[in-house]
């Protein structure tokens, strides 16, 4: 794929940066926090002491299936309750929302010629996401923990920047992670990368222009 390039001030040809927008509370508002324990008439403190510490995270990486983390969801020996998980997937599904103006600021970044990919660790929940909210009209969803060129990977993980590197044909220093997570921005920059940490749109407009990025 030719890249788009750009004329830097000092007369260069250089390339844009390919960014990678995280999508949990970057892009949509991620209902963990506050819908699931609600879900289960829980606190998010109470949740977190009765689920299984590793089920999540393996159906994020696509180690385990959605029946798996239904059947493991809680810790051994806590006081969980049953559930119907369709019931859970359907309530989570329908908290999805986008983040006030991140639609507005991907299609402009996309209409001024950067190449956008969503960088997320995410199950396979990811499809309720898209249905509800089209994202795919915005950027391709080609870096996900659960499949794909990232399958197995969860950011701050190196390895998981590095398969995205490799996937697109690129060095690191060609890369700007967009993301929520300070801690992924840093892995991001600790690997040659450029990373913003999301706080929120007006910010990240401020903070992609001040990178350099004209849109």
């Amino acid at each position: 794929m030719q890249r788009p390039q750009v004329t830097s001030a000092a007369g260069s040809t250089v390339r844009r940066p390919i960014l990678l927008i995280d999508i949990m509370d970057t892009v949509v508002r991620d209902p963990f926090y506050e819908h699931m324990p609600a879900f289960f008439g829980m606190t998010f403190q109470e949740l977190m002491e009765a689920k299984h510490p590793e089920s999540w995270v393996k159906f994020e990486l696509g180690h385990i299936s959605e029946q798996d983390l239904y059947d493991n969801f809680w810790r051994p020996g806590a006081a969980g309750v049953p559930f119907d998980g369709a019931a859970l997937r359907e309530h989570m599904a329908s908290r999805y929302s986008l983040l006030p103006g991140m639609a507005e600021l991907l299609q402009r970044l996309a209409a001024a010629g950067y190449e956008l990919h969503a960088c997320s660790n995410y199950p396979t929940w990811w499809r309720e996401v898209e249905a509800r909210l089209r994202l795919g009209d915005l950027l391709p969803w080609t870096f996900l923990s659960c499949e794909g060129p990232m399958r197995g990977l969860r950011k701050p993980d190196p390895a998981a920047f590095q398969a995205a590197a490799l996937h697109l044909g690129v060095l690191p220093a060609d890369l700007l992670l967009v993301d929520d997570r300070e801690v992924n921005a840093q892995a991001a920059r600790g690997h040659g990368m450029r990373a913003v940490r999301f706080v929120d749109t007006g910010r990240l407009e401020e903070e992609l222009q001040a990178a350099g990025l004209e849109f």
